[in-house]
């Protein structure tokens, strides 16, 4: 049985999607590829996807719309496709809750790095095996994050979902914790890539973790800003 990582593309242009699927599939990955929302909607009953690729401007509902509903229904990591210019659709997809975004026009091969790492950091493609000692639990500020399990429980002992993107970023800053981390520090952590002057996406993500983390607000208490510096998880943390 393949076992290779099953990939969704959904984008309106014939060219891109007969490109991906030539590139992927020579990468071995498998791939599937429709042209719109209502498409991909169909598709998704069919079969099982460990992530998708997700164009923004889509005809008919957009990739916008689509990305709320595979939010609701799935925790698939999601990499958005998004036009070079235009800031406001890469904020708001992360917003929305995508992993990482890729700006058309695009290298095949820097979208399929992308890919990788969000399965990577994902776990989609290859179950960690079970060991007699794993690795130990880390409480802060009353949550407890499960290493062992890519999960969160609050103060009550409830799992609140994250995505891919907001389990690493949250990881990154307990990990580090009461050290200021800069946002090139986590993008690089992240994504192994530097900051542009207008990339906000890290903003955006620390603003979601927050809403998570019941911590949102403007005298934010577990992940505080630092004026001109970035960003630290103001909290003891003890290993379980």
């Amino acid at each position: 049985m393949d076992q290779s990582p099953h990939i969704l593309v959904v984008d309106d242009d014939r060219e891109i999607r007969d490109l991906l699927v030539k590139f992927f599939e020579k990468h071995q990955l498998r791939v599937t590829a429709v042209r719109d929302a209502r498409e991909a909607r169909r598709i998704w009953t069919t079969g099982t996807f460990n992530l998708v690729v997700l164009d923004l401007m889509l005809p008919g509902e957009s990739g916008f719309d689509f990305a709320r509903w595979l939010r609701a229904n799935a925790e698939v990591p999601i990499v958005m496709l998004t036009a070079m210019a235009d800031e406001t659709d890469r904020i708001i997809g992360l917003e929305l809750g995508a992993d990482d975004y890729v700006a058309k026009p695009f290298n095949p091969r820097e979208l399929l790095a992308r890919i990788r790492a969000v399965l990577r950091r994902a776990g989609e493609h290859s179950a960690a095996p079970k060991t007699e000692n794993p690795t130990r639990n880390l409480r802060f500020a009353g949550w407890i994050l499960e290493p062992a399990r890519r999960r969160l429980l609050n103060p009550d002992g409830v799992e609140v979902p994250l995505t891919g993107g907001e389990y690493d970023l949250l990881v990154a800053l307990v990990e580090r914790a009461n050290r200021v981390l800069t946002r090139d520090m986590l993008l690089d952590l992240l994504r192994g890539r530097q900051a542009g002057p207008f990339d906000r996406a890290i903003d955006v993500a620390v603003s979601r973790l927050r809403r998570k983390l019941e911590d949102d607000g403007r005298h934010a208490q577990i992940i505080k800003t630092v004026r001109g510096g970035g960003y630290v998880l103001a909290a003891t943390v003890e290993r379980i």
